[in-house]
């Protein structure tokens, strides 16, 4: 058959690539579980109700359906587009199993039928963390979520290389009550427009406030110059409040936002900044809202984003407020590793290939690989009694540093060096132990 074409919108990774999609994803969920998240994993449908009862993306959605299905069936189930919706009805068929607040993260496949670009996928992988609260959730959560995020991508910064991460945050009460003190009624209508500001500039958002909204051409200036402000700091306290604009949720959210301000400059300084152009489409987000972009990848978008959702979850009972963010593992990792930023130390685990003398003796082989094995060293038994010599370029196309003959001698293909070694104490360099995450040194 000939050769089948790549679909676009589907990353699939080289085994190198693999690797280091595996050794960031075990750093990720180190960093949660060193912060007290506990790991869960929801199916991979919902029904098109819950997916589609929130924000604007129904044409997103891959639907589900049987292969001999009627052709009338009704379309009732589709993939997840992000693990947010999934984990709220997850909360609430579990809730009287879990303990509140709830603290957990998700790192699972999702799904978007969205035009593919370099950043946006298909099919893409997510690491999400959130806390739920049964009825309330306390503020100072909404500053936690953003530390242990920025924790674990200056962990992949320092020990991967990934290019380092700076978050912006902004507050939807305090973009609701500056629009609502400027007399708009549909302030979700403004956010979604806001929120288009870095692919259109701000004439065209302008041009969709007064066209599409009603705005006059003052009210969408101002709507402008509010998104403007950025800070590092809680100055962008007085640039608010010098608009002249006043309303309760502007003052609510000024306050919150200050706050956590304030305490990621004391923690994580000039790593997170107030950026009130920040809107986030989805519009469960009711409080604190974030993004963060990659160094030297700006253009790409946001690598980690959430918020704050005081209703996504509810039983008509009890009420599940939250925050979570999500770090777009498949956008970080495609680009790098497709550029050849970043790839493996070699291809595959092993890190000894065991030479066979002849195939009457490749039980011998055996039992040295399972001594090694034993000890935590990965390896493999030759496929064939070859010649050394072609064991040994074996092992080189296979990227396995060490060859062990049956003379308990090791060879390091690398440097020639061989020496006699004991299956029972041996041990390889740390650095050869596993495949490394490396950085291209141009890059």
């Amino acid at each position: 058959m000939a050769r089948p074409k790549p679909l676009s919108g589907f990353p699939e990774f080289t085994p190198a690539g693999r690797i280091v999609e595996q050794r960031v994803l075990a750093s990720l969920a180190d960093t949660f579980e060193l912060h007290g998240f506990g790991s869960i994993e929801t199916r991979a449908v919902e029904p098109m109700e819950q997916l589609t009862r929130k924000g604007e993306i129904d044409k997103e959605v891959f639907v589900v359906r049987r292969l001999h299905a009627d052709a009338d069936a009704p379309d009732e189930l589709g993939l997840h587009f992000d693990l947010t919706v999934p984990f709220a009805r997850y909360v609430l068929e579990n809730a009287g199993h879990l303990q509140f607040p709830f603290r957990r993260y998700q790192i699972q496949k999702a799904w978007r039928g969205e035009r593919p670009q370099e950043g946006r996928y298909r099919e893409f992988t997510q690491a999400d963390i959130d806390i739920v609260g049964a009825e309330s959730l306390a503020a100072h959560h909404d500053v936690e979520l953003p530390l242990v995020t920025l924790e674990a991508l200056e962990k992949l910064h320092v020990d991967f290389g990934v290019p380092q991460a700076t978050m912006s945050v902004n507050n939807r009460q305090l973009s609701e009550g500056f629009y609502r003190g400027l007399g708009v009624e549909d302030h979700l209508a403004v956010l979604q427009r806001v929120d288009k500001l870095d692919k259109i500039g701000p004439e065209a958002v302008a041009e969709l406030l007064v066209n599409e909204v009603g705005l006059s051409r003052a009210a969408a200036d101002k709507c402008l110059a509010l998104a403007g402000i950025r800070s590092a700091d809680a100055s962008f306290v007085d640039q608010v409040e010098a608009l002249g604009v006043e309303h309760p949720l502007l003052s609510a959210g000024l306050e919150l936002l200050a706050a956590v301000v304030d305490e990621a400059s004391r923690q994580v300084p000039g790593r997170l900044v107030a950026d009130l152009k920040i809107a986030r489409g989805l519009d469960y987000y009711t409080g604190t809202v974030y993004e963060t972009t990659m160094a030297g990848y700006e253009s790409m978008g946001s690598i980690s984003s959430g918020g704050r959702y005081d209703s996504l979850a509810s039983d008509g009972r009890t009420t599940y407020p939250g925050v979570g963010l999500s770090i777009g593992v498949s956008r970080i990792l495609v680009p790098l590793v497709g550029k050849g930023v970043l790839t493996a130390s070699r291809s595959v685990p092993s890190c000894v290939l065991v030479a066979v003398d002849a195939e009457e003796t490749r039980s011998a082989a055996i039992a040295t690989a399972a001594k090694l094995r034993a000890r935590g060293i990965a390896c493999e038994v030759a496929p064939k009694a070859d010649k050394f010599g072609k064991q040994i370029r074996y092992a080189d196309r296979r990227g396995i540093p060490f060859v062990w003959f049956s003379t308990d001698e090791v060879k390091d293909i690398r440097s020639g060096e061989q020496t006699l070694a004991d299956p029972d104490a041996w041990l390889p360099p740390a650095g050869d132990l596993r495949p490394m995450v490396v950085k291209s040194p141009s890059a």
